[in-house]
């Protein structure tokens, strides 16, 4: 690996604690037993996938769970349902963060949802008192915001064009093997983080030798 100058993060599962079968836990509560056939770590349906684009509003997407569920969900309550994957961002993955803005060009690109973005903004600005995104990387990109979601390359051609990133001096860290075909198609390395944290992948706030 040569000397790499850039990081790009992915969100979920990187960076913020997710957990998939809270979402599961979370439908069984109102009638629908196996979410499996819409709803995984590696799949989704394409309604999900066009919320994620920002291509359906939280509104025609809250009336998309409520036909799932045949139950006249209040908004809250189909909020609460999609937001149960949630868990937190822990404070040394904040500092981690805070510390490597010092040395790389430091990026977020996140496959989420309005509602989702709603409330995890929300949270890491009450916890930690300020705007996590803002001062935690240079720039952060959010799928519903820029209508594409990974593993498309499309995304990251966005990156690159408007931080002018070096490609072979930037990496892209995803706990998902598939959405590192994209960052690898646009030119990037990529590492799939498959297990420990991401604390794990640096040492003294350089990052090791992963390729």
């Amino acid at each position: 690996m040569g000397q790499i100058k850039n990081i790009i993060f992915d969100l979920g599962g990187v960076i913020y604690d997710i957990r998939y079968q809270n979402v599961e836990e979370a439908f069984l509560k109102y009638g629908i037993n196996d979410i499996k056939d819409f709803y995984s770590k590696d799949f989704q349906t394409e309604e999900m996938d066009l919320f994620e684009k920002g291509l359906i509003s939280p509104a025609e997407y809250r009336d998309y769970i409520r036909s799932l569920c045949g139950i006249a969900l209040t908004d809250a309550q189909v909020d609460d349902i999609v937001n149960a994957i949630l868990i937190d961002v822990p404070r040394e993955r904040v500092e981690l963060l805070l510390q490597l803005k010092k040395n790389y060009g430091v990026y977020l690109f996140s496959n989420t949802n309005q509602i989702n973005y709603d409330c995890f903004t929300k949270r890491l600005k009450e916890k930690y008192g300020f705007d996590v995104f803002k001062e935690c990387f240079h720039a952060a990109y959010f799928s519903h915001f820029m209508h594409c979601r990974k593993p498309s390359p499309e995304g990251f051609e966005r990156i690159v064009t408007e931080q002018h990133l070096e490609r072979d001096a930037t990496v892209f860290i995803d706990d998902i093997e598939k959405n590192l075909e994209g960052a690898r198609s646009a030119g990037l390395h990529g590492i799939h983080l498959s297990h420990g944290t991401v604390v794990d992948l640096f040492s003294n706030g350089v990052l090791k030798s992963q390729l």
